[in-house]
């Protein structure tokens, strides 16, 4: 592959199967966003290569799975370790495919990505499988244990590939079950290598497996009667959809989907930092994540100072050549995605009548030699939005901010707020931002999300459970409970007394 922008290539992308890359007739493209071109081809999974990749798990899966915690976590351990040496090849490949800043997906995607399978690998070996014993009286006892579930699909979304695919495959093979994994057919570059990185490190062939395409070729693996499980992260409108068709075969899922979740500055709160906040909740990653705080609820006492120091600080986001140290806002992911943000933005100016902060239609001013053929947008801010409009209530996923103000003069205000950020069928992330700690934790508490926030926006940590309530998922993924969500409980009442009991005793 070559490096200059708009020439960048690389090999065709085969499917990845039994341990061995596996090519098939039909072929898509991905494409660079920075500056619409072709980055490779990608072989298309078809009917029986999807089945060939179940069956691959399912030969796999009696070896894997009776392999002691202590030995699976030293082969993970040793997949950390080669993340993290090729770290920056891998995060290049993610700025080609993605379009986000090597800034970012340096620091951050295959970083998150390697500690989330670090902190697997690390609980398995120190008794995270291990069930639970119970003295129920001196004669009889009962004890649990948990059981991998079998050949799992893991359905990837585009915005953070590789990490969302580590999120994925971490506990599912921790765990010992094997996995078919197909990434999203706009952002598949990550997965070859890492199922190449998994044999490397030691897991056997057939553990992990990777099998391109679009939906179709996702609704082909979700139905597959030989799947146990689906792990999907994506929209809430194809979550359904999966969730759906999952239900039909009594697998067990997981869904992560979206959110229009609130971020909420109280009257007290420190201005530069919920600032910051705002910001980061809004225009990291070009928009282009599932927990945003896109929904900024400002009180009227301090809108002014509020907007003021944000359109200072806007010219702190940074378009550009996304391989540029300086640079921290990239293109958005494809062309489709990019028309349907402008479509979003041109709705908020012409219908809604939303006051326009910042930003607008069209693509932001970028330095000499940056393609202008790129999906770009304008970070954008509306301000005097209402609960009503559309740009307040419908997931975007991209760079625009509505900022909700609302009066904190009478005494009932709080109630009022914490009705007005719950007002949505979604209810995967909230935050607040405030100097007043037990204030905080009072508003978190009555919030209708599952991660939450206090003076900070986003992180998300190997140890922090997160998964969506309402529409915004089932399950989580993370933390010590992610891994309950690949196993299955057994539970076994021993009594050693040699009786069954006494109420047919006398028969």
């Amino acid at each position: 592959m070559s490096s200059p922008q708009g020439q960048m290539k690389y090999e065709q992308q085969p499917l990845f199967i039994g341990g061995q890359r596996h090519k098939t007739t039909n072929t898509f493209q991905t494409i660079d966003p920075a500056c619409n071109t072709p980055l490779a081809d990608i072989c298309q999974a078809d009917k029986a290569s999807i089945h060939a990749a179940v069956e691959a798990g399912k030969n796999a899966f009696p070896s894997w799975s009776a392999t002691p915690p202590m030995e699976r976590s030293r082969i993970l351990l040793r997949a950390v370790k080669l993340l993290r040496e090729r770290n920056d090849e891998l995060a290049t490949i993610e700025t080609h495919d993605t379009g986000k800043p090597f800034t970012e997906t340096s620091t951050v995607d295959v970083v998150t990505g390697a500690d989330v399978l670090e902190y697997y690998a690390n609980l398995i070996a120190s008794g995270g499988l291990n069930g639970e014993t119970t003295q129920l009286r001196p004669d009889a006892w009962m004890y649990t244990t948990k059981a991998p579930l079998g050949v799992c699909a893991g359905i990837g979304a585009w915005n953070y590939p590789i990490q969302i695919a580590l999120w994925k495959s971490a506990p599912c093979l921790a765990a010992g079950n094997c996995m078919v994994y197909k990434p999203s057919e706009f952002t598949p570059l990550h997965a070859l290598k890492l199922a190449e990185i998994y044999m490397k490190a030691g897991v056997p062939p057939g553990v992990f497996n990777v099998v391109q395409g679009a939906g179709d070729v996702g609704a082909l693996l979700t139905s597959h009667p030989g799947i146990a499980k689906v792990s999907f992260t994506g929209q809430v409108s194809t979550g359904a959809k999966v969730a759906s068709s999952a239900a039909s075969g009594m697998k067990y899922v997981t869904m992560e989907l979206g959110g229009k979740s609130p971020c909420i500055i109280l009257p007290d709160a420190n201005v530069e930092d919920a600032v910051d906040g705002a910001m980061m909740a809004n225009f990291f990653s070009t928009g282009q994540v599932c927990t945003n705080g896109t929904r900024v609820f400002v009180p009227e006492s301090i809108l002014p100072a509020f907007e003021k120091r944000l359109l200072e600080k806007m010219v702190h986001v940074r378009p550009g050549d996304v391989m540029d140290p300086s640079t921290n806002f990239g293109p958005l992911v494809s062309e489709v995605h990019s028309q349907k943000v402008q479509k979003y933005i041109a709705h908020g100016i012409e219908i809604d009548k939303a006051k326009l902060l910042y930003g607008g239609l069209g693509k932001p001013t970028l330095p000499p030699g940056v393609s202008p053929n790129g999906f770009w947008v304008r970070p954008t801010i509306f301000t005097n939005c209402t609960d009503t409009m559309l740009i307040a209530r419908e997931e975007i996923f991209g760079p625009v901010m509505c900022i909700l103000p609302y009066p904190a003069h009478h005494p009932s205000y709080l109630s009022s707020l914490i009705r007005r950020a719950n007002d949505t069928s979604m209810g995967l992330a909230a935050g607040v931002f405030t100097r007043d700690i037990d204030l905080a934790h009072k508003v978190v508490a009555q919030l209708q999300a599952g991660i939450t926030w206090v003076n900070t926006w986003g992180e998300s940590p190997a140890e922090m459970p997160v998964g969506g309530w309402k529409m915004s998922g089932l399950g989580v993924e993370n933390g010590r409970r992610g891994l309950e969500g690949w196993v299955r409980n057994k539970s076994t009442l021993v009594e050693m007394g040699g009786t069954v009991g006494t109420v047919f005793a006398k028969l």
